[in-house]
């Protein structure tokens, strides 16, 4: 059984969902302390080794993970509250929480009216978020008042859990996994010494809610091409057919992305690297948009040509989020060689 790296147990067991990144983005400054360190003005951060070569290389990973933020404080002492991001309200229910609260984290579970309350029709019904409540145990609302306010973040309160081989669970490996792997790629390449090039890597915010983070930040840092890192689900799971998603199993090492929005050399050139290190990976396409930073990363100023690495993930968007270790520490790899090899004479025209 594998143990997870240092740096991504710390930032697995951190509460830091969209627009509220702060917790899990000083640790990953603090670990960056190596590097050149700065921030956008919506909180993204980027640490740069290598500052007077080029090119520039973007290695982006979103640090945000999806949430819940408090709307209501009933009269009884329930919250009430809205997603951020894209939850399955079927997964909250009966959940244990942990809101920020201004004095520190607040423990709370998401109930629901029982079921054997519920009529014939109700039971059949899908859960909706605004049916479900969060109750911290608060005797009314002036309890709960005192713990917590309106606008204060929940995540789903769970801790990483190893299972069989290396596999490993949790919340949040989407997407602390790619934050994680530029940081670690970045640390490599530096301790290393083997960059000819400039390399940035950034711990995006916002992603969940509309790609932010990598827009400011792409735009800010100005590399001449990217690499986003993501994760993607992983289709060995029952239900998951591989004629629409392809074939990405866990342990298969990371997906490297072709289509229409993605540089295709970027793309051929994350491939030779993989080829020539040896590294185990696999093949995904996108018709349009990925759904990633990638999409923000590409239009940023007059474009910048970008590729998409994705790490494969079961149970994608809830509390157990699995991913191979061995994935992740091929995806660094990965990046690392990459980064190795870039130098002033390289050709990204497309």
């Amino acid at each position: 059984m594998s143990k997870a790296p240092g740096l991504l147990d710390k930032l697995l067991r951190i509460a830091a969902p969209s627009g509220y990144e702060t917790p899990a983005a000083t640790v990953w400054r603090d670990e960056a302390s190596f590097a050149s360190v700065s921030t956008d003005g919506i909180g993204s951060s980027i640490a740069r080794v290598g500052a007077k070569s080029s090119p520039l290389l973007a290695v982006v990973g979103h640090i945000d993970e999806i949430g819940l933020v408090i709307r209501h404080i009933d009269e009884k002492g329930f919250l009430w509250f809205a997603a951020i991001g894209g939850w399955d309200p079927q997964i909250l229910v009966g959940q244990r929480v942990e809101i920020q609260g201004r004095e520190g984290p607040v423990p709370g579970v998401v109930g629901r009216k029982p079921r054997h309350l519920l009529d014939a029709d109700a039971r059949k019904k899908v859960v909706e978020i605004k049916g479900l409540h969060i109750d911290v145990g608060a005797s009314g609302r002036d309890e709960a008042s005192q713990l917590v306010r309106v606008g204060d973040p929940v995540v789903i309160d769970s801790e990483p859990l190893h299972l069989a081989g290396d596999r490993m669970v949790s919340r949040s490996m989407d997407n602390r996994l790619g934050a994680y792997v530029a940081l670690e790629a970045l640390r490599r390449c530096h301790e290393a010494g083997s960059l000819k090039a400039s390399f940035a890597a950034i711990a995006a915010v916002q992603e969940e809610i509309g790609l932010f983070g990598a827009r400011t930040s792409a735009f800010a840092v100005r590399p001449d091409l990217a690499v986003v890192v993501d994760v993607t689900h992983a289709t060995d799971a029952p239900g998951i057919d591989e004629k629409e998603l392809g074939s990405h199993t866990l342990g298969t090492g990371p997906v490297l992305f072709r289509g229409s929005t993605l540089s295709p050399r970027v793309f051929e050139l994350l491939v030779e690297t993989a080829e020539e290190a040896g590294i185990e990976y696999t093949l995904g396409a996108t018709g349009s948009s990925t759904g990633t930073d990638a999409d923000g990363v590409q239009f940023a100023r007059s474009g910048i040509p970008t590729g998409l690495v994705a790490i494969p993930l079961r149970y994608m968007h809830s509390p157990v989020e699995m991913v191979d270790l061995a994935d992740v520490e091929a995806t660094v790899q990965l990046i690392a060689a990459f980064a190795a090899r870039l130098d002033d004479g390289i050709d990204l025209s497309r």
